[in-house]
């Protein structure tokens, strides 16, 4: 082999082991009554290594049916971690804004604009198992083959408008409304948390692509409430490498 065909091939194998990748989805989400509430719009850049899928940098768009403009936008990156991404969310319409930083190690710092024009910062010391916002979905790929076995994982899950952190459990689960490969269950390990807070049901491929959500969401219902629906997601572009180990 001469030199430059071994340069080349040194060269294909060292851009082979972390090569760029994207994946894309749309959601609907709909009420309980059957209404379309609005539609989500999804991209995720990654890179592939090791044959899986690692996100980097996360898009989300929300547009109210029949408009064209988003009324709300997120935006994610997983540099620093595929569980703690730093988080930018804006909803203009009610005035809101969160973001989430990680300004030191096992330190969360979150400021958050109300729906009242009331701004509230919180400082928040972590562990590793903590899970920050659309982090769950990682989450549960991290650790497909247990959940896939029928083992329930604990983690800690962040709710930032409040500063704090909950024990959570991903377990398997079943539910009429979704007709998917996997579906889990997301709920409080607290006994009285859980009388407040209804668990997260989450449905999947066998590839690991998220098919639905059903349970409150990030989006305004009005200043008080948030809304709670059920979200259907289409792939529209699967990455070159697998979403789960």
């Amino acid at each position: 082999m001469s030199v430059r065909h071994a340069f080349a091939l040194t060269l294909l194998l060292a851009t082979g082991a972390s090569q760029g990748a994207v994946f894309e989805f749309s959601g609907s989400a709909v009420a309980d009554g059957g209404k379309l509430l609005y539609s989500e719009s999804h991209r995720i850049d990654g890179h592939c290594e090791a044959g899986r899928f690692h996100p980097d940098a996360h898009s989300a768009r929300y547009v109210k049916p029949d408009a064209q403009k988003p009324f709300a936008t997120k935006q994610l990156d997983y540099r620093s971690s595929p569980l703690r991404p730093v988080v930018d969310f804006e909803q203009p319409d009610f005035a809101e804004s969160l973001e989430i930083r990680y300004p030191e190690s096992g330190l969360a710092s979150v400021k958050w604009r109300s729906p009242k024009g009331v701004v509230k910062r919180f400082e928040v010391p972590h562990g590793e198992d903590l899970v920050v916002d659309s982090g769950f979905d990682q989450f549960v790929r991290q650790h497909w083959q247990e959940i896939r076995a029928g083992e329930p994982v604990t983690f800690r899950f962040l709710a930032p408008t409040r500063g704090e952190h909950f024990e959570f459990v991903v377990e398997p689960a079943s539910d009429t409304s979704i007709d998917s490969d996997v579906v889990v269950r997301l709920r409080p390990t607290n006994v009285i948390l859980r009388l407040v807070v209804d668990p997260i049901l989450l449905g999947y491929t066998r590839q690991g692509a998220l098919t639905d959500y059903v349970g409150l969401t990030n989006i305004r219902r009005n200043q008080e409430e948030n809304h709670t629906a059920h979200i259907r997601y289409q792939v529209e572009r699967m990455p070159d490498c697998a979403l789960t180990e």
